[in-house]
């Protein structure tokens, strides 16, 4: 089999299986206080300090990064905690983008419902529209939710100066960057990117599904800027109550620390494969959606002509070649890609389009056997009349 769906998920590493093996000996609730609960606790610390690290955090103050679920849940926490702590301090204004991710753009029209104005920002041709977000800031909104890299074109998106901008605005904005997509993918600098919450998840770096993390800037929390939504006991300093995932964590911090010792090289490798990819596809008049500013090194968007990517996926399948069509939580909404049309493509190109995303384990002889397949599908399968 042939995997290029790294965007949806990534398979585990060696080091994540060992760290997860070795958790299930230490089954201690980390909560008790006896010498088992102690040992598992120490467990926990210990991710959390790998976690750190690899986004780019010298240290981890107290109740600064809470492990989650995953991605969406640290998005709902980030979005639905701030503005609730913050529903009359400022405004009811929201800015995110027309691209997001389900997790954040479903959130997001939930607050719509309770009365609250969401701007969302153009990304067409993968770049902010910075004209359109400086008159949006007229008015100090309460919230700024941004991705940091789009999951189904890649573009990468200039969010640090977004979030600059609002916090010179006003500093009582409250600044949140989805980087799912970007973590150990790009250079996250921490104090450089002006993010008061930052959310990451596990399973697009190697390590397990079911865990993620919430970045939490320590001042926000002093000063009540966000809130729990879901209650319960005090663990993750009380913003997660429950007893944690101590096997997938130890996956999640072993996956962190390995991807950062290896950060440079699988990022140089990423991106060879990536315009390896993306001269090969054009040398045979493949059409892409590349991003007209910067991208991420993993993701390339490819238009077949007229035939639907559905048939494509299914014909690609068939040859052990795993792709996809966009984000892999909306693979059976049935409904035309909201990125891809907020990109600028018509509903019939984004519709004919599929995405291919590369890991570490992938290679050019991959790209090749892609390539030689898409050019028989494009020959062979059925056009959309």
């Amino acid at each position: 089999m042939i995997y290029l769906d790294n965007s949806a998920t990534t398979c585990l590493c060696e080091e994540a299986k060992k760290a997860m093996l070795s958790s299930m000996e230490d089954y201690a609730n980390p909560s008790s206080l006896h010498k088992a609960g102690l040992s598992a606790q120490k467990m926990l610390t210990s991710a959390r300090r790998s976690v750190a690290g690899a986004i780019g955090l010298r240290s981890a103050a107290p109740g600064q990064i809470i492990f989650t679920s995953g991605g969406t849940e640290a998005n709902n926490m980030a979005i639905f905690g701030s503005v609730y702590a913050k529903k009359r301090r400022i405004s009811n204004r929201i800015i995110s983008t027309d691209s997001e991710h389900p997790s954040v753009e479903n959130a997001l029209k939930k607050l719509e419902s309770d009365g609250f104005e969401v701007i969302r920002i153009s990304t067409r041709g993968g770049q902010l529209d910075f004209d359109a977000y400086e008159k949006a800031l007229e008015v100090a909104p309460l919230l700024v939710t941004m991705m940091m890299v789009n999951n189904e074109t890649g573009a990468l998106y200039d969010v640090a100066r977004a979030f600059d901008m609002a916090k010179k605005r006003a500093k009582e904005t409250v600044t949140h960057c989805d980087a799912v997509q970007g973590f150990l993918k790009t250079g996250i600098n921490y104090s450089a990117l002006h993010a008061d919450l930052i959310s990451i998840s596990s399973h697009k770096i190697h390590g397990p599904k079911g865990v993620g993390a919430l970045i939490i800037d320590p001042l926000l929390i002093k000063s009540k800027q966000i809130v729990p939504t879901v209650y319960g006991g005090e663990q993750e300093n009380g913003f997660r109550p429950g007893t944690e995932n101590t096997v997938g964590i130890a996956g999640f911090g072993a996956a962190a620390e390995i991807g950062k010792a290896k950060f440079a090289d699988n990022v140089k490798m990423l991106g060879e494969l990536r315009e390896y990819a993306l001269g090969t596809l054009l040398d045979e008049g493949f059409t892409l959606n590349i991003p007209k500013g910067s991208a991420a090194p993993h993701i390339l968007s490819i238009q077949m002509p007229n035939i639907k990517s559905e048939t494509v996926l299914h014909y690609l399948s068939a040859s052990d070649i795993c792709v996809s069509s966009g984000s892999a939580c909306s693979s059976h909404s049935g409904k035309t890609s909201r990125a891809l049309l907020a990109f600028g493509l018509s509903d019939r190109e984004a519709d004919c389009t599929i995405r291919v995303s590369f890991g570490e384990y992938n290679t050019k002889d991959d790209v090749d056997a892609l390539v030689s397949i898409l050019k028989k599908g494009r020959d062979t399968l059925i056009r959309m009349k």
